[in-house]
């Protein structure tokens, strides 16, 4: 199995508020162990040199995201049987300057419909419970019904909805609103009014793509957080280095399935 890893921030060479480093070390180790032949790029403009010869694309980004030929391509990609692991950021993307110029909202593109998710905002790293859905899925392997998480707690909107979601938490509502980016309306709350998605599958023709909002990391030098919640530390101060659950093994877990869920 061949594998394209695309790890980077926006303006490329950028971190974005995140260890792209150490993201991209730990996912190569993980790779390497499988002597899995892996390319790297930092963004998706070359996925139509790489991917033809790839059965996964793993993404873990802040920024980059594929425009409309790109994502025309990944279409292409994931119908012929490519699974795409997207990590944290990847349903992102671009954002705009609000209409009052105060602040900044995301815009959604032809990416999140490829993705199946669109990224809203998240409030400061909190501790929160994630709870599985569906323990019976090959993602789900060997995870607990439940665990706790230290991170960034995503606002994502669903795009497909015949997606199956398979990671969850509740949080009935935004607990600081007007921190990071605006949105017109929390369209990441779920029927029930408290729950929020965190992960979910979802075929694309002969292939699939599997997303996680978990797994917000970064260094002294690569920090952007202003504060954290009083759940992470009790006077707010943001820890200089953050690694969150990727010190977890329900993380490591997590990411070992995807994986093995793509080969």
């Amino acid at each position: 199995m061949r594998t394209h890893l695309i790890t980077g921030g926006f303006p490329p060479g950028a971190t974005a508020g995140h260890d792209m480093d150490y993201v991209r070390l730990r996912l190569l180790q993980m790779l390497q162990e499988r002597d899995v032949k892996t390319s790297v790029s930092s963004d998706f403009s070359d996925v139509a040199k790489w991917l033809p010869d790839c059965r996964l694309l793993l993404t873990y980004v802040a920024g980059p995201f594929p425009d409309d030929e790109q994502s025309a391509y990944l279409d292409s990609w994931l119908a012929a049987g490519g699974r795409w692991v997207a990590l944290h950021g990847t349903s992102g993307g671009k954002a705009v300057r609000t209409e009052d110029g105060k602040g900044r909202k995301m815009v959604k593109l032809a990416h999140h419909r490829t993705l199946g998710s669109f990224f809203l905002n998240h409030p400061p790293v909190r501790r929160f419970k994630v709870d599985v859905q569906d323990s019976a899925h090959p993602l789900m392997q060997e995870m607990p019904a439940s665990f706790e998480a230290q991170d960034e707690l995503y606002f994502i909107e669903m795009q497909d909805p015949n997606a199956k979601v398979l990671l969850t938490t509740e949080l009935p509502e935004d607990p600081l609103p007007g921190f990071g980016f605006a949105y017109d309306e929390d369209t990441s709350i779920q029927a029930d009014g408290k729950s929020r998605v965190l992960g979910y599958v979802r075929d694309v023709g002969e292939g699939a793509v599997a997303y996680w909002a978990l797994g917000h990391c970064h260094s002294p030098s690569t920090n952007g957080q202003p504060f954290v919640d009083e759940s992470v530390a009790a006077d707010g101060t943001t820890p200089l280095t953050f690694r969150g659950v990727w010190e977890t093994n329900e993380f490591n877990q997590l990411l070992n399935n995807s994986i093995n869920w793509a080969a």
